[in-house]
């Protein structure tokens, strides 16, 4: 009984053996095939596990190229040891590299195309003539501010006076906007005259007139005030088809 133990327990320690060995053995022969394959100037050799694709990728080249220079069909079938060309990588560099500066320079041919559109429809309104239209002073006080023409400039003039003075439509009209959701100019009004022109009354205290209500030269449309303002006073445009114009030029010389 001892003999057939023995002999037993033999035998399962040698089939042991023998699949430590066979494991072994298969790990070892897995490790010595290279996953990837690998290549110096402008040959590559394929190993297994290999793709067109991540040759081109490997390579700085593309599936097309790369079956083009090689004369290959698809589905591009590779047998392990098979020579390839491909592109050293001084010529993918150089490829990359040129691509970049024509991206570069096609952008550029782009934006300056925009620029020259963008300054073709919306070029600069000549300014009327003086005297081309009769205006009145819009409001009794000293201008604070004048019209600027630099670049984030005053695009009207600042009136200063006091909390409640009068507020005059400075030519008659239609008002198209009565509020203050325009932010930054507090209670507005906003007057059309004809076809060209807008004049625009901001920081008011009180609003006297409606959307779409007419009114004459020199009525009173509001009172003078602060709101949109940390003082009191009245910003004042006049806009010569959409284009804001230096109101002093137009205006009678005194208030």
């Amino acid at each position: 009984m001892s003999n057939g133990r023995r002999g037993t327990s033999w035998v399962l320690s040698a089939a042991c053996l023998a699949l430590c060995l066979l494991l072994t053995a298969c790990s070892s022969s897995k490790k010595s095939v290279p996953e990837k394959g690998s290549y110096s100037g402008a040959t590559y050799t394929v190993k297994r596990g290999d793709t067109l694709w991540r040759i081109a990728r490997m390579s700085g080249s593309s599936v097309n190229e790369l079956a083009r220079i090689n004369n290959l069909r698809s589905p591009y079938t590779l047998e392990i040891g098979q020579k390839l060309r491909v592109k050293s990588s001084g010529s993918a560099k150089t490829t990359a590299t040129a691509r970049n500066t024509t991206a570069r320079k096609t952008t550029a041919r782009k934006n300056t195309t925009a620029t020259r559109n963008t300054s073709s429809s919306t070029p600069k309104v000549a300014a009327p003539p003086v005297g081309s239209r009769c205006w009145r002073w819009p409001a009794k006080g000293n201008v604070i501010l004048p019209f600027s023409t630099a670049e984030g400039g005053n695009k009207g003039l600042d009136i200063g006076g006091s909390r409640g003075a009068p507020i005059y439509a400075a030519g008659a009209g239609r008002v198209v906007y009565a509020g203050n959701q325009l932010r930054g100019y507090g209670n507005l009004i906003l007057i059309k005259h004809g076809e060209d022109y807008i004049t625009a009354y901001g920081h008011n205290e009180k609003l006297l007139v409606s959307e779409g209500q007419q009114v004459s030269a020199g009525q009173q449309i509001a009172t003078m005030g602060s709101s949109g303002s940390t003082s009191v006073g009245l910003h004042f445009q006049i806009r010569y088809r959409a284009t804001a114009i230096d109101p002093q030029r137009y205006l009678p010389p005194s208030c």
